[in-house]
């Protein structure tokens, strides 16, 4: 069935000599790997290994065959060209960082329109502003809008935060939970929007402390997920 549709680059793996398997979050139709055969040795094929960096925006008439099987690119060409991404090291590395969390967060092969825009806005934003040292961090917090696991917001005045239920509790659970300065921390991003984002103040010990907690909180609520192997390189970056 050829399909045409936005996509967000997720990964791309060398296969063989000259191939790529590549991983887009398609708008139509969720999670699809593709088999782009000769890419990496043709000079002439429409299709270049530029356009599958991690996380950019396409558009793409491709060839769906039955799920779990890769499928085929016909055509491709870029959206929403980003200006500083990837000549940002800042940006680069959070965008690195991204394309793992997605990678393992989303796996279906169904539409999810809101899932989609999110990201698609988001990397906008990333894009086009200049405070993004707090970005990943309200990234992943809002991700999880999405997935189905967002922090219930009632209750929040309250002393313990349980990461497994996602709820806010008067005492402490046996385990998984976060309280005192973690909790205080975690809270600074609760229910805000990138917008505030500059208005959200940490320090290094404190922003590595959100981000622990966001990354445990990922691992408690997705099966499969992994903590992403560009983590050591994002803390090389901001902290």
């Amino acid at each position: 069935m050829i399909v045409t549709t936005k996509a967000i680059v997720l990964n791309s793996i060398k296969y063989g000599d000259n191939n790529l398997i590549v991983k887009c979050y398609t708008k139509k139709e969720g999670a699809k790997s593709y088999l782009l055969r000769g890419i990496l040795s043709s000079k002439k094929g429409k299709l270049k290994p530029a356009y599958f960096q991690p996380l950019t925006q396409l558009k793409l008439t491709a060839n769906h065959n039955n799920k779990g099987a890769l499928n085929s690119i016909k055509e491709v060409e870029i959206v929403n060209h980003y200006k500083t991404i990837f000549t940002n090291i800042t940006k680069q590395s959070i965008v690195f960082f991204l394309s793992e969390i997605l990678t393992f967060s989303i796996q279906e092969e169904e539409e999810n329109t809101g899932l989609y825009e999110y990201v698609e806005t988001s990397l906008i934003w990333l894009d086009t502003h200049q405070k993004t040292t707090n970005f990943h961090l309200l990234f992943l917090l809002n991700l999880t809008k999405y997935l189905g696991f967002y922090p219930e917001i009632k209750g929040s005045k309250l002393d313990y935060f349980d990461l497994s239920e996602g709820r806010f509790l008067q005492q402490s659970p046996k385990f998984n939970f976060i309280s005192g300065t973690d909790l205080i921390e975690f809270k600074k991003i609760l229910g805000i929007n990138f917008e505030a984002l500059d208005k959200v103040e940490f320090n290094a010990k404190s922003r590595q402390q959100v981000l622990t907690i966001l990354i445990q909180y990922f691992e408690l609520h997705l099966s499969g997920f992994r903590k992403p192997k560009s983590l050591d390189v994002l803390k090389t970056i901001f902290y």
